[in-house]
């Protein structure tokens, strides 16, 4: 097999050589980087390692229902080995969710007078969560079966073809032996991975083997310089395309290739010529620095950024701990609060999401800091729920009063005590808003029930009544027919209508027609102009008083109280004017229109006193 001349000796020597500067290459490739395999070597850390990167939603805000929504989401439409992360996000929100929801339920169970051992509390989405977190485990228990079994058995594969190594180095053929040797290497690089625990001892124990198989190379150098010639391509190849990805921008996806560039230069391509050996790898181990560098300088950029977010959120959450509460009595007041500590939570979340392993101890301190404030808040809506339903009580007694009460004849009894009830009921609070709507209808029902009875029997007009109407509008039908009036048959007229009787309510709009007709008529007469005013404004007060209209009545003695103390008052200014003029200046065309409006002035005062004296003599 191998030959013993002194002509090979000096080759055999240099392929020795030649063997320890691969192993040492060997070496450094190992010590660059960890060995790498395909998709099946994929661990449950590298699936950890792999969602950090990502951002995922932030689950805090959601509803338990809608938490159940997104577990279901992430199983079904995700691959399993990615969505840990998330999935511990869900568990966390939903249980913390479901707490709360368990011990206000069981607050209310114990309000209620029940005991804490029979207490009981079922939630169909509990349930469902359990039964999908189940689904998950097996899915991801399953995957990672499934994983270890085909690494198991790439290992056994691999272990065989290390054993078709030994044998073909055993039994060498130097005609064939090349050949197959290169058959073997494609078996190799054809497997996929292997446990991470064996795969360096294996791929060291095939490299020793290829390296005893380069020993037999001696006996074909031709074979040899043709594999390194090869090998020398495939890697200069490898480092231009390592060269490349220095110029890529996506930073995460030249790293990747660059790791599969290694993966390619240490187990899918052989040794090359001693002489070139080194600068090879050197030229891509300079490539490789390049990347490293400009990834190291893109992770801290980004931490960078993520330390500025953490700042900024840190103030944010200042801000909700510098909150005052203390003074909140009244649900505006709460209302408020809640206002200003949405803004901030909006505030917190626009700033943006930090990854997961970032997030999680901020996150806590955001919620240590809204724990401080829903607490008060729960604790003030739970005594005010307390006083809503004693309200509650107070209303619906005051409805089961209002509704004996619709349907009474004692008008008066009845309206003074639906009045009380309205305004009893106007003092009262707030009751739960689920009862808020139907009580209202309730109580406003009986309240407008009796008061439309008590306006109907008001205004209904008897038949005694009726003759007044028909006897008034017979009346104002024939003054409007009378073309021409004496005073004497204006004040008959004025008697006439008031003898006839008093109108009902709803026909009061005869009077104002009779008075615009008296009005009118007045005006016509050759009457003095004080002499109509006056008259106008008996007839005015006298139909007030006819209709019992004492309000009307009060405004109007106020309304001419309130003339003669400006008329009053013009008349001092315009004589305290006066004062200041001369004896010598009495015919002064000024002074002399000044006292003209004095006389004026007096003349009208004189009026509007008349008016006075003669709405005060009416008994009213």
């Amino acid at each position: 097999m191998l030959e013993n001349s002194k002509d090979n000796s000096s080759k055999i020597e240099n392929e020795l050589n030649e063997t320890e500067s691969l192993s040492a290459e060997n070496q450094l490739n190992n010590d660059e980087f960890e060995s790498t395999s395909d998709d099946l070597s994929i661990t449950e850390d590298d699936d950890q390692e792999n969602e950090n990167e990502q951002v995922f939603e932030d689950y805090s805000e959601l509803s338990i229902e809608e938490l159940v929504i997104s577990l279901k989401n992430l199983i079904e439409n995700s691959p399993v080995q990615q969505i840990k992360s998330p999935i511990d996000q869900i568990k966390n929100a939903f249980n913390e969710k479901f707490g709360a929801l368990l011990a206000e339920k069981k607050q209310a169970f114990l309000d209620e007078g029940g005991e804490s051992i029979d207490f009981q509390f079922s939630h169909p989405s509990k349930s469902e969560f359990n039964k999908l977190l189940s689904e998950y485990r097996v899915k991801r228990e399953a995957y990672y079966a499934n994983i270890e079994k085909k690494l198991n058995e790439n290992l056994e594969k691999r272990l065989q073809v290390i054993e078709e190594l030994k044998a073909l180095i055993d039994d060498a053929e130097v005609s064939t032996m090349y050949k197959n040797f290169k058959a073997i290497q494609e078996k190799w690089n054809s497997i996929g991975g292997v446990p991470k625990s064996t795969y360096n001892d294996t791929w060291k124990t095939y490299q020793h083997h290829v390296e005893r198989f380069y020993d037999l190379l001696h006996l074909s150098n031709e074979f040899r310089d043709l594999d390194f010639k090869h090998n020398l391509d495939e890697k200069l190849k490898i480092i231009e395309k390592a060269e490349a990805l220095a110029d890529e921008k996506d930073i995460n996806f030249a790293a990747k290739q660059l790791q599969e560039l290694h993966k390619i230069w240490k187990e899918d391509i052989g040794p090359v010529a001693r002489d070139v050996r080194e600068e090879v790898w050197q030229k891509f181990s300079d490539a490789t620095k390049k990347i490293h560098d400009k990834r190291h300088e893109y992770f801290k950029d980004i931490h960078s950024k993520y330390d500025e977010m953490i700042d900024k959120k840190m103030l944010v959450i200042a801000e909700i701990n510098a909150l005052d509460i203390s003074k909140n009595s009244t649900h505006n007041d709460w209302q408020k609060s809640i206002d200003e500590l949405e803004t901030l939570r909006k505030k917190y979340f626009d700033i943006g999401k930090l990854p997961y392993a970032k997030s999680e101890e901020i996150w806590q301190k955001f919620k240590n800091a809204t724990k401080k404030f829903n607490t008060a808040k729960n604790k003030f809506y739970k005594e005010e729920k307390s006083e809503q339903q004693d309200n509650l009580q107070k209303k619906m007694a005051l409805i089961e009063l209002a509704e004996s009460l619709k349907d009474s004849e004692d008008w008066e009894m009845a309206t003074n005590a639906m009045k009380k009830i309205q305004s009893d009921w106007k003092k009262i609070g707030h009751v739960p808003r689920k009862f808020s709507d139907d009580i209202w209808k309730r109580f406003k029902a009986a309240c407008n029930h009796y008061f439309n009875r008590y306006h109907q029997q008001k205004n209904a007009v008897s038949k005694d009544q009726q003759v007044v109407v028909d006897k008034k509008i017979e009346f104002l039908e024939s003054l409007k027919s009378k073309k021409k009036f004496k005073k004497e048959e204006v004040f008959d007229a004025l008697n006439e209508w008031q003898d006839l009787g008093k109108l009902p309510k709803n026909s009061r709009h005869l009077d104002s027609k009779f008075n615009k007709l008296i009005d009118a008529t007045l005006d016509n007469l050759s009457l003095d102009k004080n002499e109509v005013v006056f008259l106008k404004f008996k007839n005015l007060v006298d139909s007030y008083l006819e209709n019992n209209d004492y309000k009307k009545l009060d405004s109007e003695q106020l309304f001419v109280r309130k003339k003669i103390d400006e008329i009053v008052r013009e008349i001092q200014q315009l004589e305290n004017n006066l004062s200041f003029f001369s004896i010598s200046n009495k015919n002064n065309p000024l002074v002399l229109n000044v006292k003209n409006q004095v006389n004026e002035f007096k003349e009208e005062l004189a009026l509007w006193k008349e008016k006075l004296d003669y709405i005060k003599k009416l008994d009213y």
